[in-house]
């Protein structure tokens, strides 16, 4: 199998899609690592256990409604992709390696076959400590939000859920055993439209941070990554409830 200098970790998903298809154009040789999906059924019992079954049922009954947003929502997803000059379709010419999960060993033999320089993360589980120590390379994430302040997903959702469009952007960061914790590579904030909603806002930001990971990968591959920490307080988001998502639309307008 051939080497590459720089592995994507994935998940099969429009914005993975998206990412993979931009870095594949800026690295000649970009190896492609998809991890299959985590099964419903074991994403909720951990998240039952987690935050409890009345707040998980306002999750689920909010992503019904997240579903219908996104379809009502596919004409700024649209523009906002074509003024990137992005596309979600897998790159043609790079092969797609399925794993079973990011955590299994046969993604930590795969990683060690391939020899990379540095793996760029977007979308995946959280990855164990025996996967960042497997190899040389360093872990370097995507992650929808300005960092530690709001760690975990929708980072930029909560931003403006908090009134806080300050710190609305996106982060490049190493990984380390944390959630979101990893030393900061690159971070950029970013002014949404008063057209973006939740639907919207992981395009706009994915557009503002691929080029952040392509020079975090380049800086990786030179030997020049200035890794820092970020002083702001840390917190850990998770999915807004149906009620909470509401509330929100009706106090802040953000939708």
């Amino acid at each position: 199998m051939p080497t590459g200098q720089v592995v994507l970790l994935v998940i099969d998903s429009d914005l993975c899609r998206i990412a993979a298809r931009s870095l594949a154009g800026r690295f000649g040789g970009l190896k492609i690592v998809v991890e299959r999906h985590v099964s419903r059924g074991l994403l909720l019992r951990r998240r039952i256990a987690r935050l409890g079954l009345v707040h998980v049922a306002g999750q689920l009954a909010f992503m019904s409604l997240a579903r219908i947003l996104q379809l009502a929502s596919r004409r700024r997803i649209a523009a906002i992709l074509d003024d990137a000059h992005l596309e979600p379709r897998w790159p043609e010419g790079c092969e797609l390696m399925e794993v079973p999960s990011v955590n299994a060993p046969e993604c930590i033999a795969l990683l060690r076959r391939l020899e990379a320089r540095v793996v760029l993360v977007v979308g995946t589980r959280i990855i164990s400590r025996s996967v960042l120590s497997a190899v040389a390379a360093p872990f370097i994430n995507y992650h929808d939000g300005i960092t530690p302040k709001y760690r975990g997903i929708h980072g930029g959702y909560w931003a403006a859920a908090e009134g806080d469009l300050d710190n609305f952007g996106v982060t490049a960061h190493l990984i380390d055993a944390g959630i979101d914790t990893g030393d900061v590579v690159y971070q950029a904030r970013l002014a949404p439209k008063a057209s973006d909603n939740y639907a919207t806002f992981p395009y706009l930001q994915l557009a503002t941070a691929l080029p952040l990971m392509a020079k975090a990968a380049q800086d990786a591959i030179d030997g020049a990554l200035k890794p820092h920490k970020i002083d702001l307080p840390s917190r850990l988001w998770s999915h807004p409830t149906l009620w909470g998502y509401v509330a929100t639309g009706l106090r802040r307008g953000v939708w």
